[in-house]
């Protein structure tokens, strides 16, 4: 294998009925170049220390929201030193275009 590990998809694999039969879905690779998938990494540990958060608040008697929220928009600014150009077209002659050749 030219590369040190697996670059395919990650995911679960599953089989597929085609009419009347089953077809098994299989990945042919070395063991060696498999690794488990890091991209549940961030949601377990922010999982955990929900839990966490939930079960001291618990202990207060206090209740907490622990929803994430979706990042709002980003604030607006001001543009300084910006001055303003009007810019005009230069209108195009067709007939003088042709008579000049090429």
């Amino acid at each position: 294998m030219p590369h040190k590990f697996y670059h395919g998809r990650t995911g679960k694999l599953w089989n597929k009925q085609a009419g009347n039969r089953i077809i098994r879905k299989r990945i042919h690779v070395r063991v060696e170049h498999v690794q488990p998938s890091r991209c549940k990494e961030e949601f377990k540990l922010w999982k955990i220390q929900n839990d966490k958060l939930e079960t001291e608040a618990k202990s207060r008697g206090e209740k907490i929201n622990t929803k994430r929220q979706p990042e709002g928009p980003k604030p607006g600014f001001m543009v300084e030193g910006a001055t303003l150009e009007t810019v005009t077209p230069i209108p195009y002659d067709v007939v003088n275009d042709l008579k000049g050749g090429y």
